[in-house]
């Protein structure tokens, strides 16, 4: 990883601390001490999860279960917890209200996300015999339900990447300020939908990442591991395409960063996330399509053409195939109806 890429990351990671800190100081005392034991084995971005997630349960402890501010409540209170507690908390995340009166929903994903954060603190306490038994282990995790994957089709994705070059909703100061960034816009779709990368990792990128001999770049993984990943010839031609741009915006010489604000910075990654927005309500007004739906988008393409689970695995970054099998394995209508007549009834039907 270059010094550029090492400052970017470095100031995420502090910033995942700083707001990981505000949730401590609202939080008992042995909460803080679960979040430096698991340092060593977490992200920054992980134990920050964790920490809002607690915040919310002892919230509700403190007000439904103690009656006593969430920061007092003790290794003797959580003793006296019984599983029952747990389960009234997690039927409680269906509707409540967060510490600014706003109306907060979980659905199972949500709740199973908060319980596995109980769980990992109870498993705590539990194993440094701070709490003589672990009642969140018995905690049964709501039922997963398979989502359907959102994704685009053939059809959308030309009609997306056409829709930067020439979008015909836009109002008229919509397209003049399209105008400004249509390379840079451009880039990053195509970047997305040519090889699957996770938004976060395409912030991080920066000029240096890139090798065009190869048609390669190297990729800062979850977990702060680096990747070589390939892309075509299609995508190439964007990204210099936005490389020529960029080198007119008289930048900074120290701005490394592959894709910059019209504030000659770093994007962010709301702003990504809003022009991935903008251009795929052009292409597919009913479909809420994401960063996140481009990288399905890419990884349903890609399951298409190889058939071969653990390359998309290996591709996307998926530490677990069975990550990749859950979201990519139940491939669109066309490829159903492509094995329909692969098992015969009769030999002689059809000859």
């Amino acid at each position: 990883m270059n010094m550029a890429q090492s400052s970017f990351y470095q100031k995420r990671d502090l910033q995942n601390r700083i707001k990981t800190g505000k949730y401590i100081e609202n939080l008992p005392e042995f909460c803080y001490d679960f979040l430096i034991a698991i340092e060593n084995n977490t992200s920054s971005l992980t134990r920050y999860n964790y920490a809002m997630d607690l915040s919310i349960f002892f919230d509700y402890l403190g007000k439904f279960v103690f009656n006593k501010p969430r920061k007092d409540i003790t290794l003797d209170d959580i003793e006296d917890l019984r599983t029952k507690n747990i389960e009234q908390y997690l039927s409680y995340l269906t509707y409540y209200e967060d510490d600014e009166g706003k109306v907060m929903k979980n659905g199972e994903n949500g709740k199973a996300r908060k319980l596995a954060s109980i769980r990992s603190l109870f498993k705590y306490l539990f194993n440094h015999d701070l709490i003589s038994a672990n009642i969140a282990s018995k905690i049964e995790t709501p039922k997963l339900h398979n989502k359907e994957i959102i994704r685009l089709e053939q059809t959308e994705v030309e009609h997306m990447l056409s829709s930067i070059e020439n979008p015909q909703t836009f109002s008229e100061r919509q397209k003049n300020y399209n105008k400004n960034t249509f390379e840079r816009d451009n880039a990053i779709v195509t970047l997305f939908l040519g090889t699957g990368i996770r938004i976060s990792e395409l912030v991080g990128l920066n000029v240096e990442s890139f090798d065009f001999s190869q048609n390669a770049f190297t990729v800062t993984r979850k977990g702060g591991n680096q990747s070589t990943l390939y892309f075509s010839n299609e995508v190439a031609r964007a990204l210099k395409t936005w490389l020529e741009k960029r080198a007119t915006l008289g930048l900074d010489k120290d701005e490394k960063a592959m894709f910059i604000s019209l504030q000659d910075k770093r994007i962010s990654i709301r702003a990504v996330e809003n022009l991935v927005k903008k251009f795929a309500k052009e292409a597919s007004p009913l479909k809420k399509i994401s960063p996140h739906k481009l990288r399905s988008t890419f990884g349903t393409n890609l399951y298409r053409e190889t058939k071969d689970i653990y390359i998309v695995a290996d591709v996307l970054g998926h530490k677990d195939v069975n990550t990749t099998k859950k979201h990519y394995a139940a491939i669109s209508e066309d490829m159903r109806k492509s094995v329909a007549s692969a098992v015969t009834l009769r030999k002689d039907e059809n000859k």
